[in-house]
């Protein structure tokens, strides 16, 4: 099943998300049990190469490939559907006008205004059937429109209501400095949760998808009882250091145990 059928389906999902611009890197993120792989675009390092070079081995490892774009580059996201990504993140939907730019850029037509040209998506993805493709990648490719700021809020039902916007997705980071006025970042705050729970309700009543970043793996649950089905976990900064910190407990947790002696019954050397 692709990216949007299992969304459809009620599966709740989580990415992992890519900032190191290396397809070596990102084979191995693909690699974990994630549902899907984010190859970065806004605040990690990917660029054109990288997406084009990096959504092969998440395809490789059975994972989703999915891309988010710098603000306003929708002509990438185009692009990154080109090269083969299921799913396209876009930061700072603050507007309508903002969603159906997005949109147009997601969507072949009627729904949109994307140009033809799955050089690299199609044979990925194994499709050799160009009417096929065309017919059927509108459904298939997932476009989620970023809600992090106070004027997306108040536009939030317009962005839901935009034909060719599948979702939203939240970046909690952002909404907690437009939510206190620049006063803090907190992706936890306590205060913006009630906020965050009706996001998902909308998005939900409007029939799209609703996903979040989740700096504190502990909120998983919480996000998902809120309507949250799409869920981003950490970097492969945190992948490293939780990692690092799980080797380097356990070997000096050892060093405080006494130790069994390792003997070999009827050993006569070496």
């Amino acid at each position: 099943m692709n990216l949007a059928s299992r969304l459809e389906a009620g599966e709740t999902l989580f990415t992992a998300w890519s900032g190191i611009p290396d397809a070596l890197t990102v084979e191995i993120v693909a690699a974990q049990a994630f549902d899907a792989v984010t190859l970065d675009m806004q605040h990690g390092g990917h660029h054109e190469d990288s997406v084009l070079r990096g959504v092969l081995p998440v395809l490789r490892a059975g994972r989703h490939p999915i891309v988010r774009v710098p603000v306003g580059r929708f002509d990438m996201a185009s692009r990154a559907l080109d090269f083969g990504a299921e799913a396209v993140i876009a930061p700072m939907v603050n507007s309508v006008d903002d969603a159906r730019r997005f949109a147009a850029a997601m969507k072949y037509p009627p729904v949109g205004e994307r140009s033809w040209g799955p050089t690299f998506a199609a044979p990925r993805h194994g499709s050799k059937d160009a009417v096929a493709w065309l017919r059927e990648s509108n459904a298939a490719t997932v476009s989620f429109a970023m809600i992090e700021t106070r004027a997306a809020l108040n536009a939030l039902d317009g962005i839901l209501g935009t034909s060719g916007i599948d979702g939203i997705f939240v970046g909690p980071a952002d909404f907690s400095i437009a939510w206190t006025e620049g006063k803090t970042v907190d992706s936890t705050l306590e205060d913006m949760m009630e906020t965050l729970s009706r996001i998902a309700a909308r998005a939900q009543e409007a029939g799209k998808h609703a996903g979040i970043f989740v700096v504190d793996a502990a909120m998983c649950g919480r996000f998902v009882e809120m309507g949250y089905r799409f869920l981003a976990l950490g970097t492969e900064h945190r992948y490293i250091s939780l990692g690092a910190e799980s080797l380097l407990r356990t070997a000096h947790e050892s060093l405080k145990r006494p130790q069994a002696a390792h003997r070999t019954s009827g050993a006569t050397g070496y």
